[in-house]
């Protein structure tokens, strides 16, 4: 690892570096990254000696203050050390990309699009205890309350190789504040995920097959929100995949996001149907893809959110919608190497 940093750090010098700056980029990208996995491992290296050493002393003596110490200092020795092993799980040829996910509530009407939103709130809230960026793409208001779709761009090293996880049907139970009747309702969210793809992405996607319209943004933005066309609705004819971009005042922007986003669906549609053959040539009997439920949200009769993949479960669901969904995240990625 510390060759690649040196070899990475020697093209960083270079008097040319600067003149492609995409591809700069990602040279500092993946930089950082090493340095950090670099710096994060001798951080626990340096406070494995001293917890040792702290033990060696409480064996020579008894010291109650000192093993009170040593017992908190091991608990976030662990938790730290668990965060590292999960971050070296990611390492899919994506994993370290920015994620885009949608969210599309089912049927269901206000009730459903209200989840939408609350769902909305927690994967913000978690991108922000993240110290991840999110751009909100596309956004479309439900008629009464919440969302008909939102499409949000969470920019972080690894978003989507930890967003992964979160693809599926999310299903809500809870006494609807909608019902005048206080009857409890069952509402589902889809939630997909792919990862942002380079502009160098090995996809082709000729113009004939593409059928582009542009029409006013409707969503909260800026002041050129329903001052023009920006918007861009990108129809990908052969198979049917549609993408939609409205974050940007120029449409010109929309139309080369809404070009990243429907490679980044080709490459996950091309990817689900060889998982579907491999799947198929060992006789498993699963479903591909993203419309299984994953994960139920009971607010009522009881409070419990479990992930049915994993069978992780909270009873503090405030602290789920509040965006603390990393050990749902975590049980899933150690679920891949089990």
């Amino acid at each position: 690892m510390e060759v690649r940093i040196a070899e990475l750090e020697d093209q960083m010098l270079d008097p040319d570096f600067w003149n492609d700056q995409q591809a700069a980029q990602k040279v500092i990208n993946e930089a950082n990254g090493y340095k950090e996995t670099y710096n994060a491992f001798h951080e626990l290296e340096e406070e494995q000696e001293n917890l040792e050493l702290s033990l060696e002393l409480l064996r020579e003596e008894a010291d109650e203050e000192l093993q009170a110490e040593l017992e908190t200092d091991l608990t976030n020795f662990v938790a730290k050390l668990t965060d590292f092993e999960l971050k070296l799980m990611l390492s899919g040829p994506y994993d370290k990309n920015n994620a885009i996910l949608e969210l599309h509530p089912g049927a269901g009407g206000t009730e459903s699009q209200d989840w939408g939103s609350m769902l909305l709130r927690m994967y913000q809230r978690w991108a922000d205890k993240k110290d991840f960026k999110v751009e909100m793409l596309d956004y479309q208001a439900g008629d009464e309350a919440g969302i008909k779709s939102v499409t949000l761009l969470i920019k972080g090293h690894n978003a989507y190789g930890y967003l992964k996880a979160e693809k599926g049907v999310h299903r809500l139970v809870r006494i609807s504040p909608f019902d005048s009747s206080g009857r409890r309702h069952t509402s589902f969210v889809s939630c997909d995920v792919m990862p942002e793809m380079d502009d160098d992405i090995e996809i082709e996607v000729r113009p004939e097959d593409l059928k582009i319209d542009t029409y006013r943004a409707t969503g909260a933005g800026g002041q050129h929100i329903n001052t023009t066309d920006s918007a861009v609705r990108m129809t990908h004819i052969p198979s049917g995949i549609v993408v939609t971009c409205q974050s940007e005042r120029s449409q010109l922007k929309n139309r080369d996001q809404a070009m990243r986003m429907l490679k980044a669906k080709l490459y996950q549609k091309e990817q689900e149907e060889k998982e579907k053959e491999l799947a198929e040539l060992r006789g498993e009997q699963k479903e591909i893809g993203w419309g299984s439920q994953i994960r139920s949200y009971v607010f009522h009769p009881y409070s419990m959110v479990k992930d049915h993949r994993t069978n992780v479960e909270t009873g503090n669901t405030q602290a789920v919608m509040d965006g603390d969904i990393d050990e749902f995240i975590n049980g899933y990625l150690r679920s891949r190497i089990d």
